[in-house]
């Protein structure tokens, strides 16, 4: 009788959960710090999804360890579909395993996929103002300083790309982490850096004059940057570079919820306010569902290993 009873209960909680949800604000956090370009993701996601769910959807900026902070936080909230993640999904969560030693989560357990809602590319990006124009130009530079000089980054798939990069060039240049891309970005200018190895969606929106974009990391060039080559263009081989976002949110999280979010996803993807967005942040639309996402970790978590293992990256 005991069984049975507590049986019950969970259909009556899952379906209230299905009738009420959401009843209040939805907490989204976002890896990154406010103004980076996966700031400007996350919060156009956000308010969109805000109006279609009717309750507010509140963005909670968790910087730091190249996303690990906000990441362990949301896989330690309570899974009741009113904390969520609307992440870099293929950095913060797939490829992480191979960046550092000791994770205090697990990227597949202990998370419930959502859905995946764009892909896009890193870039491989200059001071707007100094003599670089091309990347054999930013290799002989490289290579006539002493170490083959400086390259900054904030998140996993940045350092995977330029590791690749330097792997597959000859490369030693050294790895500078930065908590958020400003910090890069002012590094950069000042030269203590001597390239960057960032999203294109945080590259498509600086003023040209203040940033050079010497080739994009995807297989194919960006709709966004058509005039920008790939680096399997320029003689790479079969670099291909296209980091993935996604939606999570903590294990166990009420079915019902996790349905009708996706649902919210997907829709937003359809708006043409989206596909507009979509294109000034250099990305494009990636629609999915709980199922797909979910098995798309998996096989992810497995192909950033080979990135990682061909780029000679030792686990921090």
């Amino acid at each position: 009788m005991r069984a049975i009873a507590l049986i019950f209960l969970c259909l009556l909680i899952t379906k209230s959960v299905a009738q009420d949800y959401p009843a209040r604000e939805i907490r989204s956090v976002c890896n990154f710090a406010p103004g980076s370009g996966a700031d400007i993701v996350v919060r156009y996601y956000s308010d969109a999804l805000s109006k279609l769910a009717g309750k507010p959807v509140v963005v909670d900026n968790k910087p730091g360890a190249q996303g690990l902070l906000a990441t362990d936080f949301v896989a330690k909230s309570r899974p009741d579909g009113y904390t969520l993640m609307i992440t870099p999904a293929s950095s913060t969560l797939a490829s992480a395993p191979h960046l550092f030693k000791k994770l205090p989560f697990d990227p597949v357990k202990d998370f419930d996929a959502v859905t995946t809602i764009l892909t896009l590319s890193f870039t491989i990006a200059v001071d707007a103002n100094g003599p670089l124009r091309t990347i054999p130009e930013l290799v002989a530079r490289l290579k006539s300083k002493p170490g083959d000089g400086f390259y900054g980054t904030q998140s996993n798939s940045g350092q995977v790309a330029a590791e690749l990069f330097k792997e597959r060039l000859g490369l030693k240049t050294t790895y500078v982490p930065f908590k958020v891309t400003g910090d890069a970005f002012a590094n950069l200018l000042g030269g203590s850096i001597d390239f960057m190895s960032v999203d294109s969606t945080w590259s498509a929106t600086m003023h040209p004059a203040r940033v050079r974009i010497l080739a994009v990391t995807s297989a194919k060039r960006n709709s966004s940057l058509p005039d920008v080559p790939t680096l399997a263009e320029l003689g790479l081989g079969d670099f291909d570079i296209t980091p993935w976002w996604g939606v999570v949110v903590p294990a166990g999280t009420p079915r019902p919820a996790i349905e009708r979010l996706a649902g919210w996803f997907n829709q937003i993807n359809t708006l043409p306010e989206t596909r507009q967005f979509l294109a000034r942040q250099a990305a494009d639309a990636f629609p999915g569902s709980p199922e797909s996402m979910a098995a798309l970790m998996k096989t992810e978590v497995e192909r950033w290993g080979r990135f990682a293992k061909l780029a000679k990256i030792e686990p921090q």
